[in-house]
């Protein structure tokens, strides 16, 4: 009963703590501190999995193994660092590995209907501002194919989970100078591939 309301009392403290906090902490073989991250962080590694791969299962297995590299490599984690950055890269490297596999296969999903719509006000032609839900959700998945998998990082990375230059240069391992030009061939093959393919939206948009 004492251990019971021992660990009790320790996940309560262990909530208040920010993530380089428990971060420290899951370093030195504490438990309850690396649950409590897992907790924090779970939805936000499903998020940004899930707009990279387009499928919210395959998210979900995803997060799992990222996870349990965090938990195979939290020795390694300096906090001079950000944790988010650090472990973005985790959850973003073995998304795009992930990805790759299912192109592989022919298996490639599209971004999710959430990332168009956020993105749709950004484009120069705007074309597919008023489509219905179903319609973006299939239009996406087509376009988005042609995008690589370091642009969809990217994209999903810089116009989703809003973080700067800088911190997507850190998760990606490249640049500042080539994550903008992820950013921009991104959105030019976007623009490109509706142009080419649904002409109609874009007539749609004119005056």
């Amino acid at each position: 009963m004492e251990l019971i309301f021992s660990r009790k009392q320790e996940e309560r403290a262990a909530v208040e703590l920010d993530d380089r906090e428990l971060a420290v902490r899951a370093r030195s073989g504490d438990p309850v501190a690396f649950d409590t991250l897992v907790l924090r962080k779970t939805p936000a590694v499903v998020s940004v999995a899930r707009r990279i791969l387009g499928d919210a299962e395959e998210a979900r297995d995803v997060a799992q193994l990222v996870f349990i590299r965090v938990w195979e490599s939290i020795s390694r984690y300096d906090e001079k660092y950000s944790f988010n950055t650090w472990l973005y890269r985790i959850a973003t490297n073995l998304s795009i590995d992930f990805l790759r596999a299912n192109r592989s296969r022919e298996r490639a999903h599209g971004a999710t209907l959430h990332l168009v719509r956020r993105r749709e006000e950004s484009l120069q032609d705007e074309a597919t501002r008023g489509l219905e839900a179903a319609e973006i959700a299939a239009l996406f998945e087509k376009v988005s194919d042609g995008l690589s998998e370091k642009q969809k990082a990217a994209f999903v990375l810089k116009e989703m989970e809003d973080l700067d230059s800088k911190e997507i240069a850190a998760i990606l391992g490249c640049g500042e100078s080539t994550v903008r030009n992820h950013l921009f061939n991104a959105r030019k093959a976007l623009q490109k591939r509706i142009r080419r393919d649904f002409p109609a939206l874009v007539r749609r948009r004119k005056p």
